[in-house]
């Protein structure tokens, strides 16, 4: 009996946190809900109906604000995947450009993301590697030391 008591308070609190969190599909069908009262408002301008054009701003302001709290929601929901934290490497913060070539010690195994599918990351090629350094992300071909691509602020 005390088995079954503490099973339903366990899915009692469980459930609606489960059902609140905001899906990556949910975001991105938000974001493609802004995009289209962004066309919208292009053909509204084009054809020069002021009341439309006004309509057709104010549904694009809240789509856009609709689509911010989406991805806050989500990113909230998955805080173990976007988790800044008090990450630091033995090294101070440059902000990195593509083509820029970086020393070994910047991108050593202890700095690779190993599973960057977790992270919504493309696969990197052959001989490439994402490593994080400080809240960027970036690929880099392992073999020249050369920065392919960045993303800052990823970990915000």
């Amino acid at each position: 009996m005390r088995k079954l008591i503490i099973l339903g308070l366990l899915a009692a609190t469980v459930a609606p946190s489960v059902a609140s969190a905001q899906s990556y599909g949910e975001a991105r069908r938000s974001e493609q809900r802004l995009r289209e009262e962004q066309r919208d408002l292009r053909q509204a301008q084009r054809y020069g109906d002021r009341r439309d054009v006004r309509e057709a701003r104010s549904d694009v302001r809240y789509a856009r604000q609709e689509a911010r709290e989406d991805w806050r929601d989500y990113r909230n929901s998955h805080r173990d995947v976007y988790r800044a934290g008090r990450w630091s490497a033995p090294f101070r913060y440059t902000a990195w450009n593509r083509g820029q070539q970086l020393r070994p010690v910047y991108y050593g195994s202890r700095y690779y993301i190993s599973d960057p599918y977790r992270y919504r990351l493309p696969r990197p090629g052959a001989n490439m590697r994402w490593i994080r350094h400080y809240n960027d992300v970036l690929m880099v071909n392992v073999r020249t030391g050369r920065v392919v691509e960045v993303h800052r602020g990823f970990f915000w």
